[in-house]
């Protein structure tokens, strides 16, 4: 983690201040999001930046790159998946505040005291953009027509035992 990016910041004090961070870290260091990978090798680079747009609306510009190790669900084997990533969060007080967003900005609902956890932040963005189902490039997609046997056709056949009734009459 970047030495000069508290735990927690004031999110209001730092739009006011258009404070801007820059830092990395472990992906070790993001519990949530290192359930979901193969492993927890590598490092999350990040940039936030408050500031206000021409509307006054406050907002938090969050970038980040990281490159997650997911595991392949066609091959069963360990790739980098990249992720690169710009988001504009308008900094809303209560769920109202959301209507008043321009387009473009996703909402974060910031408590009055303004407390602001920056690397939930980024771990919740890295969950987000992570594929339901890891799937390597350029891995081979495993279509194949199995051949059923004359048995299994009559054995998944529901009408099956009416035929055989039917033949007995």
């Amino acid at each position: 983690m970047s030495a000069e990016l508290p735990e927690i910041l004031d999110a209001w004090r730092m739009v006011a201040a258009r404070r801007e961070f820059k830092g990395r870290v472990a992906l070790a260091a993001l519990p949530r999001l290192r359930e979901a990978l193969l492993d927890a090798e590598g490092q999350v680079a990040f940039e936030l930046g408050f500031d206000t747009d021409a509307m006054r609306v406050p907002y938090l510009e969050l970038k980040i790159e990281a490159e997650l190790p997911l595991e392949c669900q066609r091959s069963l084997q360990r790739f980098l998946f990249p992720v690169r990533l710009e988001q504009r969060l308008g900094l809303i007080r209560d769920e109202e505040g959301e209507a008043g967003l321009p387009e473009g900005y996703e909402p974060l609902l910031v408590e009055a005291d303004g407390a602001l956890r920056p690397l939930d932040l980024v771990e919740d963005e890295l969950i987000l953009a992570l594929p339901v189902v890891p799937v390597k490039p350029g891995s081979e997609a495993v279509e194949r027509d199995w051949p059923v046997s004359a048995e299994e056709e009559v054995r998944a056949n529901p009408f099956a035992g009416l035929a055989a009734l039917k033949k007995k009459q």
